[in-house]
């Protein structure tokens, strides 16, 4: 197998669209529990309490739904030129540098086949707690302020494609990344990919589009400590008339402990617990799930609502 390419450190936050700007803002600050670090015209930047960088979520205004790009922080100003390199010299679609935000300077971006815009950047603006936000201890990013369900950090995100093994090509091929599980298909094709950069045992997943779009969001995941996180963010989400989608059950898939909800925009989110698992084998042999192991559902828990499979952002269809 190659060797582990470590250029990348982590996935550094989403930026979401919403067209209901002001319903979508108030569900992740006040419901969801993500704290609001800046604001400009267009955009809400938003963190957890653990967070090290500014903002993990960029929600921005639009006409539209979905995923806006993703951002990935590299290890080092070497580091970002290699992957520059990388990509400038593969055959996916380069748009260049773009200037920084509030939480960053400027980065690099492209664009996988599907559509889904990427950027990497090195210079990053860190959060510095305010005076109603210093922690008790000083190895927390802030304080834990126990508001709506209180997630620690930005954890991975789903997007669709239409041809997974292109998407798994692209993602090693620009971010140096490493599949620690996948989904194969009964036709040969690969239902679903799991990637790392780093020894998480995922920061981004792709699986199959079923719902005809392009460049679509399946999810976008932040991490709680413990499971009873997730089921004390179910009766919050529950008084507040949020769309429980599914959950708490259990994925077999890198056995995370999950709930699934839609924003007031559509766009789907989820709180997720994968306990302690890390990748901490340089040779880690990705784990194979057959269409078989697939058809069995999920480790415990009711059967997959059909919506999982076909709900993305932006919607095709009624939703």
């Amino acid at each position: 197998m190659a060797e582990p390419c470590s250029d990348i450190a982590h996935l550094a936050h989403v930026e979401v669209l919403t067209d209901k700007f002001e319903e979508s803002l108030d569900f992740f600050t006040r419901v969801y529990g993500l704290t609001l670090s800046g604001l400009d015209e267009n955009s809400a930047y938003l963190r957890a309490w653990d967070d090290y960088e500014f903002h993990s979520l960029k929600l921005t205004r639009s006409d539209r739904t979905g995923v806006g790009h993703v951002s990935y922080r590299v290890s080092s100003t070497e580091a970002l030129q290699r992957r520059i390199e990388a990509i400038e010299t593969s055959k996916y679609k380069i748009i260049g540098w773009v200037e920084g935000d509030m939480g960053h300077g400027r980065a690099f971006r492209f664009e996988d086949p599907f559509g889904h815009v990427f950027e990497i950047y090195w210079d990053t603006v860190k959060y510095r707690p305010g005076e109603t936000d210093v922690p008790a201890l000083k190895n927390n990013a802030s304080r834990f302020h126990a508001n709506g369900a209180c997630p620690r950090r930005l954890d991975h995100l789903n997007l669709l494609s239409d041809d997974v093994t292109e998407f798994r090509d692209f993602m090693i091929t620009c971010l140096g990344a490493r599949v620690t599980e996948y989904i194969q298909l009964d036709n040969g094709r690969l239902g679903g990919c799991w990637f790392t950069v780093n020894n998480k045992t995922y920061d981004l997943a792709c699986t199959e589009e079923h719902g005809g779009g392009n460049g679509r969001l399946h999810h976008v995941t932040y991490a709680t400590d413990q499971r009873e996180d997730i089921l004390r963010a179910a009766d919050i989400f529950l008084e507040n008339g949020v769309f429980i989608e599914t959950g708490p059950h259990k994925h077999a898939v890198q056995g995370t402990f999950f709930l699934y909800v839609w924003e007031p925009a559509g766009n789907r989110v989820e709180l997720a617990n994968s306990g302690a698992r890390l990748i901490l084998a340089p040779d880690w042999e990705p784990i194979c799930w057959t269409e078989t192991d697939r058809k069995k559902g999920q480790a415990w828990g009711l059967k997959t609502i059909e919506s999982f499979h076909t709900h993305g952002t932006p919607p095709t269809g009624d939703r």
